[in-house]
């Protein structure tokens, strides 16, 4: 029986070449007979290079070492070396795709839970803005706001805005932006106007800043609290005795928290080189951001007149995960602090090793 099924099976089917398969036109799609059309009409082109004979054009020999690494063997003409989130059509005139280009970005990293304070803080920000969310609970808030259908998503389930902000917003991709905003979702913008801080981020040739503080409990440091007698920027103030070594160095100084930054596009360059891939909380960056810029003391500060509050929302507690029976915040804690002694540690190393090269 065997043997008489495999002889039926085996003279059902036509021999079928393995070179080349013709399927029907019937199951192609008029957009696919398009396409194809297309790609016959290109062959049929004679372009500058067709150095060889019939269609096939001969590659060209090419090597350029001033091209960017693994690109040489391209001519620089074709060489994109930036990029950007624009949102593009997937039809017309690619010239015709933007009627407006965003000026700036701003990303939030948010929950579902906090989504009514997103959608307060992002009418905040005019049409010039590029609107990015990371979503580190995997619930995205596509249909419930208008805007959000404007917004670029980005979901990964338990991260912060620094793992994301080094996965996604290298540089060249963020180029075309004269200010990103890096935020997080707990904030208060009832006194906050987007517009009016770029405004004086600019007149005042900060390179990175943020809004001022409302006092809270959860305030910290004396530089970014908001100062009632201050109309536009603060650059210097005065802490607690002992904690500042010298009058430019932070926290007196060139400071600003994590909680908010907003940064020139030159300025994040340098900055984006300094998140380490597997210190996730960003603790000990905002001391370390006087590196990016100088003076310092002059191109860092906090724009007084337009200043948010910080809700202090736990959320980010408890995308934790609960050992030794211990709450999951506790966990999240406990790496907070040793993040911050690990980038210390990482950046002096890096000093000395600097250094002593340089002597050598």
């Amino acid at each position: 029986m065997g043997i008489v099924v495999g002889y039926f099976i085996g003279v059902s089917f036509p021999s079928v070449s393995l070179a080349r398969v013709i399927l029907p036109s019937s199951i192609y799609s008029p957009f696919d007979v398009t396409m194809r059309e297309d790609q016959a009409k290109a062959l049929e082109r004679s372009f500058p290079e067709n150095l060889g004979s019939g269609n096939t054009p001969a590659t060209p020999k090419i090597y350029v070492p001033t091209n960017p690494r693994g690109a040489e063997s391209l001519p620089p003409g074709i060489v994109v070396l930036e990029t950007d989130l624009y949102l593009r059509r997937l039809w017309g005139e690619p010239s015709e795709d933007l009627k407006k280009k965003p000026k700036y970005l701003v990303t939030f990293t948010v929950g579902w839970g906090q989504r009514g304070n997103i959608d307060a803080s992002i009418k905040k920000f005019s049409g010039d803005f590029q609107i990015l969310l990371f979503h580190y609970d995997g619930l995205v808030t596509e249909d419930q706001y208008e805007w959000s259908k404007k917004a670029i998503h980005i979901s990964v389930m338990k991260q912060t805005k620094w793992w994301y902000a080094k996965r996604f917003l290298h540089p060249d991709i963020v180029a075309a932006y004269e200010y990103i905003f890096i935020w997080d979702e707990d904030l208060g913008v009832e006194h906050f106007n987007a517009d009016k801080c770029i405004q004086l981020v600019k007149k005042h040739d900060l390179e990175i800043s943020q809004p001022g503080l409302e006092p809270n409990n959860g305030l910290t440091w004396q530089m970014t609290k908001r100062r009632g007698d201050k109309k536009f920027t603060s650059r210097d103030t005065e802490e607690k005795p002992g904690w500042c070594s010298d009058p430019h160095l932070p926290p007196c100084a060139a400071f600003v928290e994590i909680m908010a930054p907003v940064f020139s596009r030159a300025a994040w360059r340098c900055v984006w080189h300094m998140i380490q891939n597997n210190l996730v909380h960003g603790r000990g960056l905002d001391f370390a951001l006087r590196r990016g810029v100088k003076p310092a003391h002059e191109k860092i500060g906090v724009v007084d007149s337009q200043w948010i509050i910080h809700q202090v929302a736990p959320s980010l507690g408890s995308q934790g995960q609960s050992e030794n029976g211990e709450a999951p915040w506790k966990g999240v804690r406990d790496r907070c602090r040793s993040e911050w002694a690990l980038f210390q540690d990482r950046l002096a190393n890096a000093d000395k090793a600097y250094f002593k090269h340089q002597i050598g």
